[in-house]
């Protein structure tokens, strides 16, 4: 229990000293003396619940508008008061730990690990919020959105204070910062990756999309940017905080020279004042010199020796669904990656086009209600840089998996390059792996991590490692 007057400052008198036994932004979940805070969603009104949430034992509502109802507090952003309520019903508990953030279309989910182990090779317990999931240092919970709500957010950070975590690496989505789920939190670092197309059925513009992510480096103290990318030098315009700058090849606070690509692995020689430092990275590509830079230069920030950093990246394995090479016993290569956006869906084929024997087969679908001017861009990208294209379903969910596909193949036409669609996901992926030849490279992208796929009426399991073990059996392998 906890005095209403504790968790909102600004309220005083009588209403100040009522007894609050918990709080929640769902109707459904209000119990006897709860404080229901009414949020306005993308597709529901909490404020249309604020009797129910009385009927049901509320002891305050906190609304954005006057509903005429008892004991309601009326502020100007129920979100804002929503994220400082959680935080203090949990008492505070991100200013007990060293926070860092991670934010940027691509690459936040193989930063944090990065940065995770970089911290415990360094001796350090680490927490980590994510995409995959959520860590207590080795103990996994479950994730469900990139970055959670206020409330189960700052549950977490109770969690690894009382587990004595001194450092909480998190990725910080677009969609958190523009609905306040991170409001008011002390971010030590904060790393910014890059800015393309995705998440426009939200924000509708890129303008809209980069202010939602610069609103992170108006928090932290130190900003870590990867300069590279088109919109580096708007997000840093205005920035209050110290800017450190990251670079592959031109001047910047840091910067990778000599950088050599393999298929597995890649090197080059990290550049700061004048010094030197050698780095190795057991996963290959260009995005992994960007990964493994920024992790490196937040790691420095925070006072983590250099020799440390180089031994954490070179002995590190890859991340779950990030260009993940699957083990099939064949003379084919089939490997597992995220990318499900165009720049991201680019990266994983240029990566892999460098090191290719035969051909470069590239099987992938689009999200459904999701942004559907991004699809022909990724039919584009695949045909340009592929030398076979498998069209398919990644999550439908609402959306017709038939019109998904026809969006992409606008993007494929006027291009030789073969076009298969094959709209079942699984027979997708057997179809691929029983029509592999010697030394193809078979890039099963959009899935990654996810073992299961969002249809119109249900969710059904689906991971792409069992549909892979699946066909390699049924074409006579172990």
């Amino acid at each position: 229990m906890m005095l209403l007057g504790e968790l909102i400052s600004s309220v005083c008198g009588e209403l100040s000293e009522i007894q609050i036994s918990g709080i929640t932004c769902n109707s459904k979940d209000v119990k006897n003396g709860y404080a229901f805070v009414c949020i306005v969603g993308t597709s529901v009104d909490g404020h249309a619940f604020a009797e129910k949430a009385l009927e049901s034992g509320a002891a305050v509502i906190i609304t954005q508008k006057d509903l005429e109802i008892k004991n309601q507090i009326i502020v100007d952003n129920t979100r804002r008061v929503y994220a400082q309520m959680c935080a203090a019903w949990f008492g505070n508990p991100a200013k007990k730990l060293r926070l860092v953030g991670v934010t940027g279309t691509n690459g936040k989910t193989s930063v944090t690990y990065m940065l995770k182990n970089i911290l415990e090779t360094a001796g350090h317990k680490v927490g980590l919020i994510g995409t995959i999931q959520n860590l207590i240092g080795d103990e996994v919970i479950s994730s469900h959105n990139t970055t959670p709500d206020a409330y189960e957010l700052n549950m977490l950070f109770s969690r690894m204070v009382e587990a004595e975590c001194k450092y909480c690496v998190m990725e910080v989505s677009s969609h958190a910062l523009d609905q306040y789920r991170v409001y008011d939190l002390p971010f030590d670092v904060a790393l910014f990756t890059n800015l393309t197309q995705d998440h426009l059925d939200y924000h509708k513009t890129m303008e809209n999309y980069l202010a939602a992510k610069k609103r992170l480096f108006c928090m932290c103290k130190t900003a870590v940017i990867n300069i590279d990318d088109e919109y580096a030098n708007e997000l840093m315009s205005g920035l209050g905080c110290n800017i450190v700058t990251c670079s592959n090849g031109n001047n910047a606070t840091y910067s990778a020279r000599s950088v050599k690509y393999r298929p597995d692995n890649i090197e080059y020689e990290l550049l700061s004042s004048g010094k030197l430092s050698h780095i190795k990275v057991l996963t290959g590509g260009e995005f992994t010199v960007y990964n493994s830079m920024l992790s490196s230069v937040a790691a420095l920030e925070l006072g983590i020796d250099i020799e440390i950093v180089k031994r954490a990246l070179s002995s590190m394995g890859g991340v779950k669904g990030r260009a993940e090479s699957v083990p099939t016993g064949k003379d084919f290569t089939v490997i597992i990656d995220y990318a499900h956006t165009p720049d991201g869906l680019k990266n994983i084929l240029s990566t892999f086009s460098l090191c290719k024997k035969n051909r470069l087969v590239v099987l992938f679908g689009c999200g459904g209600d999701r942004d559907r001017k991004k699809r022909p861009i990724m039919g584009n990208i695949a045909v340009r840089n592929a030398d076979y294209v498998i069209v398919t379903s990644d999550n439908p969910r609402s959306e017709d998996p038939g019109a998904i596909i026809d969006d992409i193949l606008e993007g494929t036409k006027g291009y030789n390059t073969p076009v298969k669609v094959i709209e079942n996901r699984i027979e997708a992926i057997k179809y691929a792996i029983k029509n592999a030849v010697t030394g193809d490279i078979i890039v099963l992208a959009g899935k990654g991590h996810e073992t299961y796929q969002i249809l119109r009426d249900k969710t059904i399991h689906l991971d792409e490692r069992e549909v892979i073990a699946e066909a390699i059996k049924e074409i006579g392998g172990e």
